[in-house]
């Protein structure tokens, strides 16, 4: 079996996978019930959310262009936030998602070279996690009463592990001397693509990567608080602390490359934690798929964007 055809047997395994996973809760929780549930939300709050998450499309270009700047790439403010309107379009089609980060990367190509646009993005995404986990982390105190202790374990694991891998990633002189007895193209310490990219990573410095925290934080306000207007929406009656803990865990389960942009397997891991706190399934299953939503109308922006600027020839050439 040659490359391209096991890429796309693994694309529809978890194409079905996705359908298979998102099937089972919806037989759990009931497709009457759960319709019945959307019917009833109050649109106001949703459309809030859904506007802070288009804003938060322009917050996440800013964060990427203070990282591109440390590594002295610059590109337009205007172009950054077009990027990042197509890559949310491919993280919502694509496996897992992060799909749209390797888009990102490819069209940044003839503006900055791909190691610089590929460790750049890679910082990226790592203070954007660092930055939930971090929310999660100061809330857990003041909210791990309202959860079981195993799940405030599991939380407080996730957001520790993140937090000190990233630091373990960051820092780099530990990391090229543990590969340096790899193959040239594997050590982070070589001149092949892995070490070029693994030098910007580093390269980016702890000024740039604090003031991406800084972009980071701001955008994770924005996104739980438009997941807890999304909960508002549909009347959950859930505590808004609970959000700061849940939405990093379903973050992170994009990370798992079983499904289509997380499709079903967010789905039964909000149903599940939100059991746990006496949201029933129909109700909470309705709030993933809406917290879904929030993600894809940006990312439907973006295939609008995309199709549109080729169509019109207004892509940069290669």
């Amino acid at each position: 079996m040659n490359q391209k055809t096991r890429q796309i047997v693994l694309n529809i395994a978890r194409l079905a996978i996705s359908a298979g996973l998102l099937g089972w809760i919806v037989s759990q929780a009931g497709l009457k019930d759960l319709v019945e549930t959307a019917q009833n939300a109050d649109p106001r709050p949703y459309f809030v959310a859904l506007l802070l998450m288009h804003l938060g499309i322009f917050v996440r270009a800013q964060r990427w262009r203070v990282l591109l700047e440390a590594v002295g790439v610059r590109l337009p403010f205007r172009r950054l936030a077009y990027l990042y309107f197509v890559g949310a379009f491919f993280n919502a089609f694509l496996p897992t998602g992060f799909g749209g980060d390797v888009v990102r990367v490819l069209e940044a190509r003839g503006e900055a070279a791909s190691h610089e646009a590929a460790g750049t993005v890679i910082v990226d995404r790592l203070t954007g996690f660092i930055a939930v986990f971090a929310l999660a982390l100061v809330v857990l105190p003041f909210a791990s009463g309202l959860l079981p202790a195993s799940t405030a374990w599991l939380i407080a694991l996730m957001g520790s592990g993140v937090i000190a891998g990233s630091v373990l990633l960051f820092e780099g002189k530990l990391l090229r001397r543990l590969t340096a007895r790899l193959p040239r193209s594997l050590s982070l310490g070589g001149d092949a693509w892995v070490g070029q990219t693994y030098a910007v990573i580093t390269a980016c410095g702890r000024r740039a990567i604090a003031r991406a925290l800084f972009w980071s934080l701001v955008f994770a306000g924005m996104e739980i608080t438009a997941n807890i207007l999304v909960a508002r929406a549909l009347g959950l009656g859930a505590s808004p602390w609970l959000f700061f803990l849940f939405v990093p865990v379903a973050v992170a389960s994009l990370v798992v490359p079983i499904s289509i942009s997380g499709l079903g397997v967010r789905e039964n891991i909000f149903v599940f934690l939100l059991g746990q706190v006496g949201v029933l399934p129909p109700p909470a299953l309705a709030f993933s798929l809406g917290s879904y939503s929030l993600d894809l109308a940006p990312g439907l922006v973006g295939g609008v964007i995309y199709f549109v600027a080729g169509f019109m020839g207004l892509r940069p050439k290669k």
